[in-house]
């Protein structure tokens, strides 16, 4: 087995492998979106806020990354063995290497890549629960009573969800009030109860 031979091997083996993971996954994403409305509520706005500290000096990394992760180089290697062996007999051995490296550089950007997202581009996003607007601005629907609890408005990718909202024990000390349509910050969370620790802001 020559060098071209095993790279079309190796490539189209790590293709088939992450091709059925991949699909996997995704019908597995689709199945838990189905069975939790919520799963979408709180996961664009951590990536949003992720993306926003991280700035314009990672985006040449991020590139950097996606081309040497597995999937572009089983592609690559796929186009590089599939070249090599198409033309061993016509080019000779170093002429033959540079045409089937820039053969498998074209397969992936030219097919594979544009192919790959379209067939992806359906995935589920990951599901998060309400713990995700820790640290976020919300708004008081009711005025707390005197035990420092009422509800409390979070807005999550697009939906309005309710909660009841607990001030923390220092601001219901101190008599700090709170009123409808106040704006609260979140401290903490309780999704299983729906519950919520927030502070005036």
């Amino acid at each position: 087995m020559n060098i071209y031979e095993f790279t079309l091997a190796l490539g189209a083996a790590g293709l088939g492998i992450m091709g059925l993971s991949g699909f996997a996954h995704t019908v597995g994403g689709h199945h838990g979106a189905h069975a939790s409305p919520s799963s979408h509520t709180g996961h664009h706005a951590v990536s949003a806020r992720a993306g926003a500290r991280s700035g314009g000096g990672r985006v040449g990394g991020r590139a950097l990354w996606a081309l040497l992760s597995p999937r572009p180089v089983f592609s690559i290697l796929v186009g590089f063995g599939a070249v090599g062996l198409v033309l061993h007999s016509i080019l000779p051995g170093a002429a033959l290497f540079a045409v089937a490296a820039l053969g498998g550089l074209a397969f992936e950007f030219g097919l594979m890549r544009p192919l790959w997202n379209f067939l992806f581009r359906f995935e589920s996003a990951p599901a998060l629960t309400l713990e995700s607007c820790i640290g976020d601005e919300a708004r008081a629907a009711t005025s707390f009573d005197a035990k420092g609890n009422g509800l409390v408005v979070l807005e999550l990718d697009g939906q309005v969800v309710q909660v009841l909202g607990s001030l923390r024990r220092e601001d219901r000390e101190a008599g700090v009030r709170v009123r409808a349509g106040d704006p609260v910050r979140i401290d903490d969370i309780d999704a299983q109860r729906n519950r919520c620790t927030v502070r005036p802001t």
